[in-house]
């Protein structure tokens, strides 16, 4: 295969000059970077001399007091606050921080970044390094760049030659094999009042299936479920989607039952931007998971490293000691509860592509490089100025080695509303691991029993 030498990390990449071959994989001698002086998924393994910690392997001890339950406790309890970012300092720490965190300082007295010590908790399953290894010198882009050659699970990407490269290493990334979970939904009103949609998810990666045929479904990265729990005017309605690697040749599958009319009907509607799931407008379907979907409408374009205060190591935002009277606030969540470390992110930016819509016109994202999770990401709308802010508090799962989201938030900065999603502080059964699932379980058939109020 040839590398499209067009193709630098500083350069715009446009799918459409991209014909004739696929996007060739690293070289052999590059790939033995991964486990040496970068991490096993590509991380640099080195610290910054500061701030920033080399990576030892990430955090390996589960902290006493952890039931094996799905309710995580904070391994770093004792932890103070270092320093805090707010109107009064903004500017000096603007270089390391996103458009939109500053708008958000420079908007809001009371929204701040809380800076606590840096740690590298993140680390994966022994045979997602293996995947990864092998990704790194097998798996390439189709010639669209909207699908890849030679990947069944691991990171595609580990040492990403442009932007697409990093944005499917953030959509393919490891969160358990077979997950459910229990999560909130709330999208507070400018004054703060709120209410709470309950969401019922499934997550199984098709490798992951107790009946995995190799031959079977060769398209589809994973399946998820979502039914509505509550309230009770929405209880009952549930959404299936079968994740497609290449959604421009096939189509995300996405289908709905709604409970009032029991019938279970095509969502071609749930992709790009169209409407989140009882978002009450404040999220696009593909604002979901901070990102997720066919990245075809936009030109991606890789603009390096940078060192920036992300959140991480978000525990207190999942304490059960806490409602959600407590997090949910006017204009934002209770920056309080939250937690921010200094970390190095990929800088990736999507730009529209002349002749497709999308209510973004812009977006850039911030890539955790430990983890390849978006963490924060600044919206631009049609007009180019900067419109919603999203910022996802991450944690680790450290019994099943998955780096997540704890919740998910995402600001719009004209109307003053958010929508916060993941909430799990008075939600029963938040994280259950290692659920056996079978393809059966995932059809329209499947659904239509499963929508019952």
């Amino acid at each position: 295969m040839k590398l499209n030498k067009k193709l630098i990390v500083s350069g715009i990449f446009a799918a459409s000059v991209l014909s004739g071959s696929a996007l060739a994989e690293v070289s052999a001698d590059k790939a033995e970077q991964l486990g040496n002086s970068l991490t096993p998924v590509g991380a640099e393994k080195s610290g910054n001399g500061g701030a920033v910690p080399a990576w030892d392997g990430g955090l390996q001890d589960i902290p006493a007091g952890y039931k094996g339950d799905g309710i995580y406790v904070n391994p770093f309890p004792d932890e103070k606050e270092e320093f805090r970012i707010d109107q009064s300092n903004v500017d000096e720490y603007a270089d390391k921080l996103s458009p939109g965190q500053v708008k958000m300082i420079k908007k809001y007295d009371s929204y701040f970044i809380p800076v606590y010590p840096t740690h590298r908790t993140a680390a994966y399953p022994q045979d997602i390094y293996e995947a990864t290894e092998n990704n790194a010198t097998q798996t390439s882009l189709i010639p669209s760049g909207n699908g890849m050659e030679n990947y069944t699970k691991g990171f595609p990407f580990p040492i990403p030659q442009n932007g697409l490269e990093a944005i499917w290493n953030h959509i393919t990334r490891y969160r358990g094999g077979s997950v459910s979970r229990n999560v909130g939904q709330v999208t507070p009103t400018a004054d703060g009042a709120y209410s709470v949609v309950k969401f019922q998810d499934e997550l199984t990666w098709r490798t992951a299936l107790a009946d995995f045929d190799p031959n079977e479904d060769e398209n589809v990265l994973f399946y998820f479920k979502q039914a509505i729990t509550g309230p009770a005017r929405l209880a009952g309605n549930v959404l299936l989607v079968h994740e497609t690697i290449n959604q421009v040749q096939e189509p995300r599958r996405a289908w709905v039952y709604n409970a009032g009319q029991r019938r279970v009907r095509r969502a071609p509607q749930v992709a790009y931007d169209g409407p989140g799931t009882a978002a009450d407008g404040m999220r696009t379907s593909d604002n979901f998971d901070m990102f997720n979907g066919a990245p075809d409408r936009y030109n991606w374009e890789l603009l390096g490293k940078k060192e920036m205060y992300i959140p991480y190591n978000s525990y207190q935002l999942v304490d059960r000691g806490l409602n959600y009277d407590q997090i949910i606030k006017p204009g934002h969540i209770n920056q309080e509860l939250t937690r921010y470390e200094l970390h190095r992110v990929w800088h990736v930016r999507a730009t529209l592509k002349d002749g497709e819509r999308h209510i973004y016109a812009r977006r850039d994202f911030y890539i955790d490089e430990d983890t390849w999770q978006a963490t924060v990401i600044d919206h631009y709308d049609g007009r180019g100025e900067l419109w919603r802010v999203a910022e996802a508090h991450s944690m680790y799962f450290y019994d099943q080695k998955v780096p997540w989201y704890a919740i998910e938030t995402l600001y719009d900065t004209l109307s003053g509303r958010y929508l916060a999603l993941g909430l799990t502080n008075e939600e029963t059964n938040p994280y259950e691991f290692g659920v056996e699932r079978h393809s059966r379980e995932y059809t329209p058939a499947a659904l239509r029993r499963a929508g019952t109020r």
